[in-house]
């Protein structure tokens, strides 16, 4: 009998009114047990592994002179096979609108992602997060990558479980569930109830997928220096850098020691921080192994549900509001947040408060980058822009030696235009002439950077569903305020600014929404009207 099993019997935890983990962490008011984290089974071997998986990265992603080649096969002939009927019936010009054209290449795209498996599945749930910036049929197809992927069969997830915690179902569990609540990219969940009583949750992750992973990024690592300099997107992103990204985030994921210490990192914070409208599910205290984490099951609306939500007299805008302070604040103040926000990642309680999932993707900041955030948001906020692009320069996303006066001048910060004011061709030519300025200076767009703006993509199109009569002006103005009355002490004192010079000006951030300083008022469905007029005349332009 495993030591894992041997522990859970040795300590019933049963149900009880009175936490003590509530006086640390942000969990539910009643929970199955209660953790104490000294005494944790699995915390302490967490900081051990994060450590050896990072130490990992740079021997998965070295330069090799040939990559896996059976791995590097099966991935060309999946993605060829989608691809090339897409091609032909393209050039056959079969396809009676360009819609109908991207809806059938997406579709033939992520069945191709789901049978390559966890890694690929993973590229899609980032793409499925990037609503505006992909097209719209493939995030909409991608979505699906997020929990509705095709499930392991139930024989394997039990012999994963049992493998694990070393231990009969049976002896471990009164029931579990054989059809799974959700499958993603490195694992699937199902609902089960322990010997003890207590109402849970299993993730278990999907057989052989560390050994597929560690395969993957080595195809990866040896394709992406070919892309750099062919593809002016995949360039600016910098290929190399993108797998590296993947690396330090998924080896991790392959774990779930790290994930359930991720979870009560976030919980503590969230407290410290005083973001009641945030909890966490209470991972075991000992039921968590490589592959196997047990937390307490918590029920809500998907985060999609604004009908059910509102019948229920949850104010939506509240729920998008605190997100955006949660999420920043975490961000600026601790160094950490959960970095793969997405809509199968939280869902809102019936009394309003968001719980958040999957914290195999934790964001950690150095003090160094953390101040740099915030230097970064402070100019966002004084309209300092000189003060921006030095931050973005200490965050990695320029070049150490970077002339931040040149880069003021060559992107034309200091003089922004109102993008629907320009036709079709000149929007292109606006755009074109600012990827080639950065790629002049050698941008790219470091971890930490490219997790934050993921998910404030992500943040931009819970706004759009959630409050679309928001005023971002005034929302931006307000979390600004919130910011200076709880951090502002801290905050001023660490940048070693004035706190009586401090003042409020939102042209920069006004200009990044291409609206000029005399706006006062912007929702987020006008924004959206915006958007779509400048996406249309680009589209027509291109087309024409």
């Amino acid at each position: 009998m495993s030591p894992v099993f041997q522990a859970s019997q040795r300590q019933t935890y049963s149900v009880t009114t009175s936490h003590s983990d509530l006086s640390w962490g942000n969990f539910s008011d009643s929970g199955p047990w209660v953790l104490d984290r000294d005494t944790i089974a699995w915390s302490q071997v967490a900081v051990v592994l994060r450590d050896a998986a990072r130490k990992e990265v740079p021997t998965l992603i070295r330069t090799r002179k040939f990559p896996p080649i059976g791995r590097l096969i099966v991935v060309v002939w999946h993605l060829g096979t989608a691809l090339l009927p897409w091609f032909i019936n393209k050039k056959r010009k079969r396809f009676a609108t360009p819609e109908e054209s991207r809806t059938y290449v997406s579709r033939r795209l992520r069945v191709a992602i789901e049978k390559l498996g966890a890694t690929y599945i993973k590229l899609a749930q980032i793409i499925s997060s990037g609503e505006g910036l992909f097209p719209t049929e493939l995030v909409d197809e991608f979505k699906r990558c997020r929990d509705q992927v095709p499930p392991e069969p139930w024989d394997s997830v039990r012999t994963t479980i049992e493998q694990d915690l070393g231990a009969r179902l049976d002896d471990v569990f009164i029931h579990v569930e054989k059809t799974a609540l959700a499958a993603a990219s490195i694992a699937q969940v199902h609902r089960a109830q322990l010997r003890t009583g207590e109402d849970v949750v299993i993730k278990v992750q999907r057989p052989r997928v560390s050994t597929l992973v560690r395969k993957d990024l080595q195809v990866m690592a040896w394709i992406a220096p070919f892309m750099i300099g062919r593809i002016k997107v995949a360039a600016l992103a910098n290929p190399p850098a993108l797998v590296e990204l993947f690396a330090e985030t998924i080896v991790e994921e392959l774990d779930f020691r790290m994930e359930a210490a991720n979870m009560v990192d976030v919980a503590a914070m969230m407290h410290e921080l005083r973001q009641e409208a945030y909890i966490v599910p209470r991972p075991h205290p000992q039921l968590v192994t490589r592959r196997i984490l047990i937390m307490e099951r918590l029920q809500g609306f998907n985060f999609d549900d604004v009908e059910g939500m509102q019948a229920a007299g949850i104010d939506t805008e509240a729920v998008v509001r605190a997100g955006m302070i949660a999420f920043m604040e975490g961000a600026l103040v601790h160094g950490v947040f959960h970095g793969d926000l997405h809509g199968g990642n939280l869902f809102v309680l019936n009394d309003g408060r968001t719980a958040l999932l999957d914290f195999g993707i934790v964001g950690r900041l150095s003090d160094k980058r953390r101040m740099a955030f915030m230097r970064l948001m402070l100019g966002a906020t004084t309209n300092d822009l000189r003060g921006q692009v030095a931050a973005l320069r200490d965050l990695g996303a320029l070049p150490q030696d970077t002339d931040i006066d040149a880069v003021i001048v060559d992107l034309k910060l200091d003089q922004p235009v109102d993008p629907t004011t320009l036709n079709g061709e000149e929007l292109v030519q606006e755009v074109q002439r600012i990827v080639k300025s950065l790629l002049a200076y050698g941008a790219k767009l470091p971890k930490e950077l490219m997790l934050y703006v993921k998910n404030m993509v992500f943040l931009d199109g819970a706004i759009a569903r959630l409050a679309p009569d928001l005023d971002i002006i005034a929302e931006l103005t307000n979390i600004t305020m919130v910011f200076t009355q709880r951090h502002g002490e801290r905050i001023f004192r660490e940048l070693g600014v004035d706190q009586s010079t401090f003042q409020i000006d939102l042209g920069s951030v006004k200009a990044s929404l291409g609206v000029d300083e005399s706006t006062d008022t912007l929702t987020y469905r006008e924004l959206q009207r915006r958007r779509e007029l400048i996406q249309k005349r680009m589209k027509d332009h291109l087309v024409g």
